[in-house]
């Protein structure tokens, strides 16, 4: 299976209207970052979505250089296609469990579901018709999302059938409200994953992701899962910033001036009182870069924020440049400039884009020249001219 690490690394940035950089080596710094605050905690890598768009192969056997063994995904063919790139020590647990009749594909593969209902159970167990099979038990402790209900948990907990057949690896929940620092839920859930637990023999316990990383002990238990923070995100709230992992450029597709009186976009929801300097970039919707940022977003040249003027269409955005062209600057067509990255956070630009960090990362398209840095870049280099 081709992964689209393979697929979008020789785009060159002349074929495209922009370029996505992922410092790997950033990466790697925020695990070492977290798996000490987490310590004597297991950290384990959250790569479904393709990394949260960023190439789960690249990430994660970067992961794998600096020691990490255990990698969560949501679907079996995420599993299938990362486990070649692994470690044969490395671990990948499969979030949303099975699909009926994928369970010997599973087995066969060394890949460890994360069992959501008796159902799932009952089947998992069905296959191991040879020994037990290593599983993955998930507690729904109150977002109603994903696992076992109580009810269902003591239920399961009852039946040797099926538990005598289960090589249980790991219990674990998912906190709704990591994000927000003083929610009730937190604890509410906390407690009720440490009652609920002790229904099941002795395995390793995970309630906590990225943000729950940062509740303290109580919430680590013994393996702790993180996705976006390894990526570069963090509640604002948090004790410890990460790297920036992703750095997205655009290239500017025209420059032209507008007088007072002008529009620009659709629907013109942009008028202007004062002649302007305006360029266009080559990215836009249809790349994953959120329409939401019409009228609110920046881009960013040499330091100077650059307002985002009209709506985003599906191939472009204009930019308002008057304040660069009156520091005696110019954009020209084929310069770049920045969207993301050290100048606009990542968890800056999803919240002016009404969403969070994560959604941004996913979202961003295959239409995106990808390099991959085995080192951070040099913090003095400007992202504003493309080499050719």
């Amino acid at each position: 299976m081709t992964g689209a690490f393979d697929l979008l690394k020789e785009r060159s940035p002349l074929e495209v209207g922009g370029s996505l950089t992922i410092d790997l080596a950033a990466v790697q710094a925020n695990y070492r970052t977290l798996a000490a605050l987490v310590r004597p905690s297991v950290l384990a890598a959250v790569v479904k979505a393709d990394a949260y768009g960023l190439g789960a192969r690249a990430v994660a056997s970067k992961l794998a250089e600096v020691g990490c063994r255990e990698f969560f995904v949501a679907h079996l063919a995420e599993a299938l296609d990362l486990k070649p790139t692994l470690p044969s020590a490395a671990r990948i647990y499969v979030l949303n469990g099975l699909q009926p009749g994928a369970e010997r594909a599973c087995a066969w593969h060394g890949v460890i579901p994360v069992l959501n209902s008796i159902e799932q159970a009952r089947r998992w167990a069905e296959t191991a018709t040879g020994g037990r099979l290593p599983a993955a038990l998930q507690i729904d402790t109150g977002m109603g999302r994903l696992g076992l209900s109580p009810d269902e948990l003591r239920s399961l907990a009852a039946s040797f059938e099926i538990m005598s057949r289960l090589q249980l690896e790991l219990v674990m929940s998912h906190l709704a409200c990591a994000d927000e620092e003083h929610h009730s839920a937190n604890l509410a859930q906390a407690t009720a994953f440490e009652q609920l637990s002790a229904l099941l023999p002795a395995a390793r316990r995970s309630l906590a992701a990225s943000a729950g990383a940062f509740r303290g002990p109580r919430f680590h238990h013994q393996l702790v899962r993180s996705g976006v923070f390894l990526l570069g995100s963090a509640p604002p709230w948090a004790a410890i910033r990460p790297l920036t992992v992703a750095r997205l450029r655009a290239r500017v597709i025209q420059v032209r001036s507008v007088g007072p009186g002008d529009g620009v976009g659709y629907g013109l929801t942009c008028v202007f009182s004062r002649a302007a300097q305006l360029a266009t970039l080559g990215v836009g919707y249809a790349d994953g870069w959120p329409r939401a940022l019409g009228n609110r977003g920046f881009a960013l040249v040499d330091g100077v924020r650059l307002p985002v003027v009209g709506r985003i269409s599906m191939d472009s955005i204009t930019i308002d440049i008057t304040a660069l062209v009156a520091r005696g600057d110019q954009l020209r067509l084929g310069d770049e400039v920045e969207l993301l990255g050290d100048g606009l956070k990542l968890d800056e630009v999803a919240e002016a884009a009404g969403t969070v960090s994560h959604e941004l990362l996913a979202r961003l398209g295959r239409r995106f020249a990808r390099q991959y840095l085995p080192s951070p870049p040099d913090p003095g280099a400007t992202f504003r001219k493309c080499v050719a």
